[in-house]
């Protein structure tokens, strides 16, 4: 893994690109979850008095949500890697860049960690895979390459865990660097509430290989979770963020409940050192262990993957 440069949001702080990236990522969100129509959350309940110790997530505090990272924490593996298996079997790029996909994906399941070369060769790959294309066409094929490489790859420990907060009658939404459509499929599969994604410009419904801004990485998460929570009328320090991977120590830092999910080594210490709690299910535990019903996570089928980039048009 590359090595980073950062491990606390204020010793990297965001540059207009990712600020840029982390609006244009939130307005994404709001506006697919209004077209979608708001994933059914479980019936409003008073909170607990003050002088009991509240349970987590509280029901009825509609001022908290939740905000899951993909890749490797609701989800085995790169997102953007299973969509690029998809599209070499639809036709779309030849031999020499699956195997570069494959390479990257195997190094990343390996390793646990998101590379930023590996990451960022990626995006430049797929932007140049998709540029000319509809946005429509490539949303039609991302829902057939979900059932074929993601719906088996869902974490279902950390699928009881968004249904804890759905349950509560908070909203749950995916932060991540894959594109915003394909996380936006996952949502829906997931019947969360929506996603929040890298996104990409378009004109006419096509693809120009431009992003807006950069890629929804690290510090750009933070500032779209911080607009989306502003838009929503969000208390961040009464919501919860869970990740695998110490490049989101940002985001982390942003909530009162920050959570380490399959945490990469330096996110797992960083996590211990500041009691942050800490799930890992890559060693089989289950949902029950952490006091969440295993039905909830093993009844979800859920899964999902997309288009590569999403549809943004720049206010002119």
């Amino acid at each position: 893994m590359a090595a980073l440069g950062w491990l606390t949001p204020r010793r990297r702080s965001a540059t207009a690109r990712s600020v840029l990236a982390g609006e244009a990522a939130a307005e994404a969100a709001r506006k697919s979850a209004s077209e979608l129509g708001e994933a059914p959350t479980g019936a409003a309940v008073e909170a607990p008095p003050e002088a009991a110790e509240p349970e987590f997530p509280v029901p009825g505090d509609h001022r908290a949500a939740a905000f899951f990272d993909l890749d490797n924490t609701v989800m085995q593996g790169a997102a953007l890697f299973h969509f690029g298996r998809g599209l070499y079997k639809r036709h779309f790029f030849r031999k020499r860049e699956l195997a570069r996909f494959a390479w990257q994906q195997t190094w990343f399941r390996l390793a646990g960690v998101e590379d930023p070369a590996h990451m960022e060769d990626a995006r430049n790959s797929a932007l140049s895979i998709v540029k000319g294309h509809r946005v429509s066409e490539l949303m039609s094929i991302g829902e057939e390459i979900y059932d074929e490489y993601m719906a088996e790859r869902i974490w279902p420990g950390t699928r009881a865990l968004a249904q804890a907060h759905l349950d509560a009658g908070q909203k749950v939404w995916l932060v991540t660097a894959a594109p915003v459509e394909t996380a936006t499929i996952i949502a829906r599969r997931l019947g969360l509430t929506g996603a929040l994604g890298t996104v990409a410009e378009s004109v006419g419904g096509v693809y120009t290989g431009k992003l807006v801004g950069e890629p929804l990485h690290g510090p750009a998460k933070a500032e779209a979770v911080r607009a989306l929570a502003a838009a929503e009328g969000l208390d961040l320090a009464r919501c919860a963020a869970y990740s695998d991977s110490a490049n989101d120590i940002p985001m982390l830092s942003l909530v009162g409940h920050p959570y380490a999910v399959n945490p990469d080594a330096r996110l797992s210490r960083y996590a211990r050192e500041r009691g942050w709690r800490l799930r890992d299910y890559r060693t089989g535990r289950k949902a029950a262990k952490i006091g969440i019903p295993a039905a909830a996570g093993l009844g979800a089928v859920a899964g999902g993957t997309a288009a590569a980039v999403a549809l943004h048009r720049r206010r002119r």
